[in-house]
């Protein structure tokens, strides 16, 4: 079902994008993007605002190699590029004929691999994607969820989601395939994601294949590791919700697996938990809607390395 949802959101997002299509055949200069497109238009085509684009490509600047040669692609350009692709999950082809961006595809594959890594960089990405660090930020996180959700001891929802991927090779040491194939029989990374009530992503883990369960994704990550800390040094008010896929802990509350009574106590439990877990399950429908590159039906054919970098950054 959720599959079919995503589809049928995907068709009705690509028929509102024909006329950006049809736009694009016009003529073949090289537009301008931020003068030329409206705010709607700029948005379906690069999945985000002028402003929040001009504010990422200023972040960018210092970790991308500028150009030296007049043939060289200058940084705008290069970042727009990386998005059209990660917006669109399209082929490299496609993305390089692009109206606003007329480059070849061996240039599409470099702007891609180059963002990608400056989105990486620790500077970059620690400062948008980060689990609070101190108690002053826990307890922020903590009343926000308790003023949406009237849960106390909140301070994130934790669910895994597939990302499919090009296949390595059967006989690859580092990357064997067999790995890679998921319980619903196609390749992929299963990753870990961690988010607030506002569905903003707090931490990630993507460091295992789609054969991996949740439960030994969520045990061996650092996450773990700090919640359990703080529970055994007595900070017994914080803690995750996960589904049933994941161990119960004081650290981490699940469904009961049963379902309870009506109207019981345990009811109320279950329902109250289902309302609010279900951000995560939100937070990465979001996501994959806005970068379409992740969804099941447009899997990333890049290398694998590739493929992690961009999942850990977005």
């Amino acid at each position: 079902m959720d599959e079919l949802l995503h589809l049928n959101l995907l068709e009705e997002m690509e028929e509102a994008e024909m006329d950006v299509e049809d736009f694009q055949m016009i003529e073949r200069p090289v537009g301008d993007p931020f003068a030329q497109l409206s705010n709607s238009m700029f948005l379906r085509i690069f999945r985000m605002s002028k402003e929040l684009c001009q504010f990422l490509i200023n972040s960018l600047k210092p970790y991308v190699t500028p150009s030296v040669r007049s043939t060289d692609l200058d940084i705008p350009l290069k970042v727009l590029v990386a998005l059209r692709f990660f917006a669109s999950g399209s082929y490299q082809m496609d993305v390089g004929s692009n109206y606003f961006l007329s480059v070849s595809q061996a240039s599409v594959s470099r702007c891609i691999r180059e963002v990608t890594e400056a989105l990486n960089h620790p500077d970059i990405f620690n400062t948008w994607v980060k689990f609070p660090n101190n108690f002053e930020e826990l307890n922020a996180v903590r009343r926000r969820f308790f003023e949406q959700y009237n849960i106390p001891g909140i301070v994130g929802c934790i669910d895994c989601t597939h990302v499919a991927s090009f296949p390595p090779k059967i006989e690859d040491l580092e990357y064997p395939e067999y790995l890679y194939v998921n319980r619903k029989g196609y390749h992929s990374i299963n990753v870990q994601l961690v988010c607030d009530n506002a569905l903003k992503i707090m931490n990630v883990n993507a460091r295992y294949p789609g054969s991996t369960n949740d439960a030994f994704i969520w045990n061996n990550s650092n996450l773990q590791i700090l919640l359990r800390h703080l529970h055994m040094a007595g900070y017994k008010d914080y803690y995750l919700l996960g589904d049933s896929g994941y161990p119960l802990r004081t650290w981490l509350f699940t469904l009961l697996e049963e379902e309870p009574v009506p109207n019981s106590p345990e009811y109320r439990y279950n329902t109250a938990h289902k309302s609010t877990r279900s951000i995560i399950e939100r937070c990465n429908g979001v996501l994959k809607m806005r970068f379409r590159c992740l969804l099941k039906h447009r899997w990333l054919a890049k290398s694998l390395m590739l493929v992690l970098s961009f999942i850990i950054y977005v």
